[in-house]
């Protein structure tokens, strides 16, 4: 199958506040497991994935991943892309994102990077958000369209079968 799945999620799916404080936790935890031996920026990334009865998904399953560093810093593993690469092999490639936490322990700003941006548009609806801790501290939400407003989409090169 050469375009990907319709990305929909059922109309009784949304992220509340009690969702924002299991994933916070989640994505804490996550990122005490971090392997940060070069850098030392321990980051934690927690995924709230969308229900779907055919993929055996409830309702409030969250998945979480942690960033793993390499001596070859290009090879590192950023920890939204390990909670969606982990979600994806649990669930199959049909999942779709809810919401994103992202927090590290340095106390420092994380946005997605470019990479995980893109990779969170991938298993993505335009009403997905994304949380991440700001410069002043805050924690800052936004739609991946706000991070991401030119995402590549496969769909819009590859031919209809």
């Amino acid at each position: 199958m050469l375009n990907p799945p319709a990305k929909s999620v059922p109309a009784h799916a949304s992220v509340v506040p009690a969702d924002g404080a299991r994933l916070r936790d989640a994505a804490l935890a996550a990122a005490r497991n971090a392997h940060a031996p070069y850098s030392s920026f321990r980051v934690g990334a927690a995924v709230l994935l969308a229900p779907d009865p055919a993929a055996n998904i409830p309702s409030g399953t969250i998945v979480v991943g942690c960033n793993v560093e390499n001596a070859s810093f290009r090879l590192t593993t950023c920890a939204e892309q390990s909670a969606i690469a982990a979600a994806v092999a649990h669930y199959g490639p049909t999942i779709r994102l809810l919401a994103v936490v992202v927090v590290n322990l340095n106390d420092a700003a994380s946005a997605p990077c470019g990479a995980c941006r893109q990779t969170i548009a991938e298993f993505s609806t335009p009403t997905t958000r994304i949380f991440f801790p700001a410069s002043d501290g805050s924690v800052t939400e936004a739609s991946i369209a706000d991070l991401l407003p030119a995402a590549f989409q496969a769909d819009s090169f590859l031919p209809n079968p």
